[in-house]
């Protein structure tokens, strides 16, 4: 039986993110994934300022650039419009980047099947990582020590034991692993059955140039009661994906799928429909990303309706999180309440994504739309219209994924964690640390790596942080430099870019990093590791 540090079930993005999180510090990783090649569906396309920032730090950002079907020039903005899709009235919707200036990298757009490709690619270099397609996962076993994950492989469908330190499901909303481990589930069902159509129009394509620079549309029908149907391009040559309720009769082999779209497009529209399915509308959560030695992360531990490209962006996040806490523990200098710390951060953030942002959303506008219409009163409706259209802007900035209330966080607030927040330029403890400048032609996101990074402006303070580190094995780099921007004196960074304390005066170093590590009531000390330490004037 092979042996590994991690096993990670499912090769969709979020898996193939975290396997190259843990492969580039050398972490031995077994993916398994069912499917020879990404699925062709075009789904997960909207990727945030700070999903590119993960792809920065895993060395592939250029490379997710270049894979994008729609030129960066062209832009990823997108609108929302009422009634119909060329019905007149509209305004710019989901403007992320009003927020650009908080993060270190621009947002993207591509089908999933690109953004795989390109992370398996980058899979594909890493030696400690192995990722081994046409494998069906059928049963996991774990003990005090390891995890056993049995599989059925290739074509010749052999059964195949593998064996780890820990273990993690990707492995999406009907995750065996989950299962197999018994981890619950709360479910939200909308009892709304939902359409994904694929269908090409260069007529619409056309069309839409009246909007430049937006490449995904939101419709607003007051016979749907605030759910969306939801238009978003693939390229610039007339490809298309289309989200929205349909009746149940949709399931039915002759359901006019074409004429569902005309009606939304609202005029007549030459087009091809190559793909249609139906799925049931719910929220969901498992009730613990963890158990023992197994997590669980992206669609197997939450999923919704694919309202604002949130999904996606939520599991990358959750690797993001998670990956460097297990490579903290499987180095020796993380404890296992750092890694309970991935289920208290990452569980309750996505709570408020669903509650704060996409049910939210959904009750908002079916509240608008059984209030205001053009035909009742256009004066009023038009006043209500351009409120919402003022709101959109400050939805953006209010979309904030924080950790406040960690207990891995030094004075965090009251917390809990929560996807609402505000952007800020101040280093706020439990929150994304902003890009700014050392010096003129020098951001700090040049300096942060996969390890704790001091920001500080006293060369003296440094000896105290790097003792501490020394006897707890933390791996950490100390960065002299002005930071007054940040309205603190020294800043401790965490791998994935949060600030795990920040403060002006003096400081206790050893009780922070304890903090930061999950060890702050344990006597830990440590054999001092390989410390990748550097000073900048």
């Amino acid at each position: 039986m092979t042996a590994y540090d991690v096993i990670i079930v499912g090769g969709g993005p979020v898996g193939l993110g975290l396997a190259i999180d843990l492969g580039q510090l050398g972490v031995r990783i077994l993916v398994l994934e069912r499917n020879l090649i990404p699925s062709p569906i075009p789904k997960g396309q909207n990727l945030t300022q700070r999903t590119l920032e993960h792809f920065h730090f895993w060395s592939i950002e250029d490379e997710l650039r270049a894979a994008q079907p729609i030129p960066a020039s062209y832009g990823v903005g997108g609108i929302t419009a009422y009634r119909s899709l060329l019905g007149g009235i509209h305004y710019d919707w989901l403007q992320r980047d009003l927020v650009g200036e908080y993060y270190y990298t621009a947002n993207g757009r591509l089908p999933q099947y690109e953004t795989e490709r390109v992370l398996r690619e980058r899979i594909s270099a890493l030696p400690s990582v192995t990722l081994m397609t046409s494998a069906r996962v059928t049963a996991i076993r774990q003990d005090a020590e390891s995890v056993e994950v049995d599989a059925i492989v290739g074509d010749a469908q052999a059964a195949v034991s593998f064996s780890a330190s820990y273990a993690v499901g990707c492995d999406g909303s009907h995750s065996v692993v989950r299962n197999q481990c018994g981890i619950t589930q709360t479910q939200d069902d909308r009892n709304k059955l939902m359409a994904l159509v694929l269908f090409s129009s260069s007529e619409l394509s056309e069309r839409l140039g009246a909007f430049p620079g937006k490449s995904y549309f939101n419709v607003l029908n007051p016979a749907l009661e605030g759910y969306w149907q939801f238009f978003g391009r693939v390229n610039l040559e007339g490809s298309f994906f289309f989200h929205a309720p349909v009746a149940v009769d949709a399931r039915n082999p002759d359901f006019d799928f074409t004429a569902m779209l005309q009606q939304a497009i609202g005029a007549p529209c030459a087009l091809e429909v190559h793909h249609a399915s139906c799925w049931g509308l719910r929220f969901s959560i498992a009730d613990r990303y963890r158990k023992g030695r197994v997590f669980i992360a992206g669609d197997a531990a939450h999923s919704h309706p694919p309202y604002g490209g949130y999904g996606i962006n939520t599991g990358f996040e959750d690797a993001r999180n998670l990956g460097w806490k297990l490579a903290a523990r499987l180095a020796g200098w993380g404890t296992d309440d750092l890694l309970d710390s991935y289920d208290l951060e990452r569980r309750p953030v996505f709570e408020s994504t669903s509650r704060d942002f996409i049910a939210a959303s959904i009750e908002r506008d079916r509240e608008f739309l059984a209030s205001f219409s053009p035909e009742r009163d256009a004066a009023e409706f038009q006043r209500v219209w351009q409120e919402r259209a003022h709101a959109s802007r400050g939805e953006v900035d209010r979309f904030e994924p924080n950790y406040e209330g960690s207990p891995v966080i030094a004075s965090a607030g009251d917390g809990p964690p929560s996807a609402r927040g505000s952007h800020s330029h101040e280093a706020r403890a439990g929150h994304h640390l902003s890009p700014g400048w050392l010096q003129a032609d020098r951001n700090i996101y040049a300096e942060l790596g996969p390890h704790f990074t001091l920001l500080t402006v006293d060369p003296a303070e440094a000896s105290g942080w790097t003792a501490a580190a020394h006897s707890l094995g933390v791996p950490l780099k100390t960065v002299v430099g002005h930071i007054e921007a940040y309205q603190a004196e020294h800043i401790l960074i965490r791998p994935d870019q949060f600030v795990a304390w920040s403060g002006k005066g003096q400081c206790t170093p050893m009780a922070t990093l304890k903090r930061a590590i999950g060890a702050l009531d344990r006597n830990v000390e440590r054999s001092p590791i390989q410390i990748d330490e550097g000073i900048i004037a």
